[in-house]
């Protein structure tokens, strides 16, 4: 080891320790001032009295501030510890309930009374008005019901004349054309008829043409004949029928009829049907 090195390392560490403990002296001083210059005791704060002025004074302008010197730089020290809060004062006890009031509660049990006879009012109006409503709708619906029922009635009413009408119209129709109907029936068969005796009298005619009388016959005697014909008139056979009392007399209006085939016919379809294919032909000489 070096002895002069030793020396000069010793007294310069001499100084700094003593600097060192000069300032935890003086943080410690700092510290105690604080501590001990808080006041801990609570203290009730003094009236404050005040005066009333009925008008403001008249206030002075402020006079300009004398400039503040330059604060100086404050020592590097350490920032003082915060204080302790101060204790919180005793809870106050709560204050006694207060009796109630009778007349309020009263006057509000009163309100409260109106107010739901009111309510019930309104609901009542408003239910007679909802009857009402219903009454005066369902009015209504029967009547439009009863006119619709009348309505229909009386266009059923109006329908059966109507069809009444048309019925009576179309029977009249009916009845109209069945007289047209027998009406020229009629006539038809009126005109068949005259057709009809009109071709037995030319048959006859030509019979009689045809006809040998006896020479020993007497009176008109009447021979009746059933004579089969063909459509075209011609005679296909002859057979008496009723006889006249004289073999002679028949037998000679047989060969007539044979001799006039073929017959005259009429053309109309219903007329000829009266003389095919039989025709009953009553013959007299007279």
């Amino acid at each position: 080891m070096n002895p002069r090195r030793d020396a000069r390392f010793l007294t310069r560490s001499v100084p700094r320790f003593r600097a060192g403990v000069l300032a935890l002296g003086v943080h410690a001083a700092f510290a105690l001032l604080l501590v001990f210059g808080v006041s801990w005791q609570v203290q009730q704060p003094a009236p404050v009295m005040v005066d009333v002025w009925d008008a403001l004074p008249s206030i002075p302008p402020p006079r300009a501030a004398p400039p503040q010197p330059a604060p100086e730089p404050e020592p590097d020290v350490a920032p003082p510890e915060p204080p302790a809060p101060p204790p919180k004062p005793a809870a106050e006890a709560p204050a006694p309930p207060k009796a109630p009031d009778l007349a309020l509660e009263k006057r509000k049990a009163e309100e409260e009374k109106k107010r739901a006879e009111a309510e019930r009012q309104e609901a009542l109006k408003a239910r007679q008005a909802a009857e009402e409503k219903a009454r005066a709708d369902a009015a209504r619906a029967e009547e439009a019901r009863k006119a619709r029922e009348k309505q229909a009635a009386e266009q059923q009413k109006r329908d059966l004349l109507r069809q009444f009408e048309e019925e009576g119209l179309q029977r009249a129709e009916q009845e109209a054309g069945l007289a047209a109907q027998a009406a020229a029936a009629s006539r038809r068969q009126a005109a068949v008829a005259g057709v009809v005796a009109q071709h037995i009298a030319m048959i006859s005619a030509k019979v009689r043409g045809n006809t040998r009388l006896p020479p020993d016959l007497t009176g008109n005697p009447e021979v009746r004949c059933l004579v089969k014909l063909l459509p075209t008139g011609e005679v296909r056979s002859v057979q008496v029928t009723k006889s006249s009392g004289n073999p002679a007399y028949d037998d000679a209006v047989v060969r007539a009829i044979e001799k006039s085939s073929p017959l005259p016919l009429p053309d109309d379809r219903d007329a000829r049907a009266s003389f095919v294919p039989e025709l009953s032909f009553v013959h007299r000489p007279k």
